[in-house]
């Protein structure tokens, strides 16, 4: 018997919920192995020439190791309910266009936000990133864990300034996302629920909080004062009403 598909993760990270999400929906059978950041990078190394990023999905010998590549996979998934990408070559065009921005121009800059406000809040951040977690990383991951939020500060560069400046990025793709929905349309791309769709809402989720997201995250009423404000002012805006409406009717 083929070894069941898995899906390496840190649960909380919005690009593993995005294929997360998309399996799902497509109906690929996979167990999640989650794990804490740091101590993901050996499950997320193995079978790979370099890099220990998450998501990595392993299916029939495959290593695949980027969320974007995991949606081309759904894409050719037989008998799939839901395709990640239309069949029409001009809005599959568009739809790659928008998950390329988001991945790009939304994704890095609302985990900055988010790890800014959830990182000085310890049992927050660990409520976040352990659920799953098997014993023996949990218990690890609980020692270490004021040193690797030190080495993710470092490392994603989140501080006061760098938070001012990833706000001003997510800023921009909202306006773009709000302009592109001002003509009323249900969808970013077409008349269906594509990737580009998908993509975004999953991105935007640190900072909109959306109820039903594939991992725990913090409610509202749990979140830090200074990240509740961030998340309602981007849950009042059409892009973020998007984003969980997305969520409300998708996930």
């Amino acid at each position: 018997m083929a070894e069941p598909y898995r899906l390496v993760t840190i649960a909380p990270s919005h690009y593993c919920e995005k294929a997360r999400w998309a399996l799902q929906l497509a109906g690929v059978p996979f167990v999640e192995e989650p794990h804490p950041p740091l101590l993901h990078m050996r499950a997320a190394g193995k079978g790979r020439p370099s890099g220990h990023s998450t998501p990595v999905l392993v299916a029939d010998g495959r290593v695949i190791p980027d969320s974007t590549e995991i949606l081309e996979f759904v894409q050719e998934w037989p008998g799939a309910p839901w395709r990640p990408y239309p069949a029409d070559l001009q809005l599959r065009r568009e739809a790659v266009d928008f998950e390329e921005l988001f991945d790009t121009r939304l994704g890095p800059h609302t985990r900055r936000l988010a790890y800014f406000h959830l990182l000085p809040h310890r049992a927050l951040f660990l409520q976040s990133v352990l659920p799953g977690v098997d014993g023996g990383e949990r218990f690890l991951f609980k020692i270490i864990a004021p040193g690797v939020a030190f080495l993710m500060r470092r490392g994603m560069n989140i501080n006061p300034a760098s938070a001012v400046r990833s706000a001003e990025r997510v800023d921009e793709v909202f306006a773009n996302v709000c302009d592109r929905l001002k003509d009323g349309r249900r969808y970013l791309v077409g008349e269906e629920f594509s990737a580009a769709d998908l993509t975004f809402a999953a991105l935007a989720a640190p900072v909109v909080l959306p109820p039903t997201y594939g991992s725990p995250l913090p409610s509202l009423d749990e979140a830090p004062a200074d990240m509740r404000l961030v998340v309602e002012r981007y849950r009042a805006t059409p892009a973020g009403e998007f984003a969980l409406r997305i969520y409300r009717d998708h996930r």
